[in-house]
């Protein structure tokens, strides 16, 4: 363990970043009851040694995640680098007498991270020095991933959404401009030579168990909110709320359904479904 770790001075060479792949790729995941018993030995004792076996055997997900940025032109090791730093913070922060995992309270930290490193370094986004440039900054790469150029309404929708004028969030698309390859190459004929395209070179993370392991328990987090925002409705409207959200498909009532239902008019129901719904908002927002 102690030379895979001292390994990752050596991360930013080519024959270094191998070595280390292949090393943290062998460590051994921990299973919750290892974690929690790790966590209590550093956080009761202050024992280094299990601050180096937590970080070990999560190193792999920082891998994980900073592929995940591979495509703003910047080194794999120096982003994995950037995700370390914050793995190593959210160790030293992790509550282990909180229900969950700790890659999934880690991986916020490594994505901050990563994030900060990307704004100070692509050379297309050194002026977004702001949080709501780097969220818009980040927006961006997504819609336009998704979307290609925006149309004057995404402008204005997400320039409302964070909070900046719509100016500034052409003016960022139009500094991203620049660059942008298809994600998928053409359809060519068999005897046409296939050029290589950014997903012939994107690995299946379907089954990566760090994602595993993230998105169960955002799942269950998800359900427990909304357990907790149901609570503190009324009878009628966590009803109404349940036959018209979360029911099945084909089950789900309208609000004329629930109006000859409960006696009311249509309008009274939605007047009832938008209260409980600003109060679930806030209850889960609180």
């Amino acid at each position: 363990m102690s030379q895979s770790l001292s390994i990752m001075s050596d991360i930013g060479s080519g024959q270094g970043l191998s070595r280390y792949l292949a090393e943290v790729n062998s460590a051994p995941i921990l299973s919750a009851e290892e974690e929690k018993s790790l966590a209590c030995r550093y956080s009761n004792d202050n024992d280094l040694e299990a601050v180096r076996q937590l970080v070990f055997s999560h190193l792999r997900y920082v891998v994980s995640v900073a592929r995940g940025f591979s495509g703003y032109g910047l080194p794999l090791g120096d982003l994995i680098q950037e995700g370390n730093v914050g793995l190593m913070k959210a160790v030293k922060r992790f509550d282990h007498d909180r229900d969950v995992r700790l890659v999934s309270f880690a991986v916020h930290w490594i994505k901050s991270e990563i994030y900060d490193y990307v704004v100070r370094n692509w050379r297309m986004v050194k002026v977004a020095t702001t949080k709501a440039q780097r969220k818009l900054f980040f927006n961006l790469r997504k819609n336009r991933a998704r979307l290609g150029v925006m149309k004057q309404a995404e402008v204005e929708s997400m320039a409302e959404a964070l909070d900046v004028k719509p100016e500034t969030v052409r003016e960022m698309e139009t500094r991203m401009s620049g660059g942008d390859v298809a994600f998928e190459a053409d359809v060519e004929d068999d005897d046409t030579p296939r050029s290589l395209a950014p997903a012939d070179a994107l690995g299946d993370t379907s089954l990566d168990p760090g994602r595993l392991i993230f998105e169960a328990d955002e799942a269950k987090d998800r359900a427990r909110q909304l357990r907790d925002a149901l609570s503190v409705l009324d009878d009628r409207s966590r009803s109404i709320i349940e036959a018209r959200w979360l029911g099945e498909r084909e089950d789900k009532l309208t609000l004329g359904d629930l109006a000859d239902k409960y006696g009311v008019s249509a309008e009274r129901i939605r007047q009832i479904e938008k209260r409980a719904m600003e109060q679930m908002r806030t209850t889960v927002s609180a």
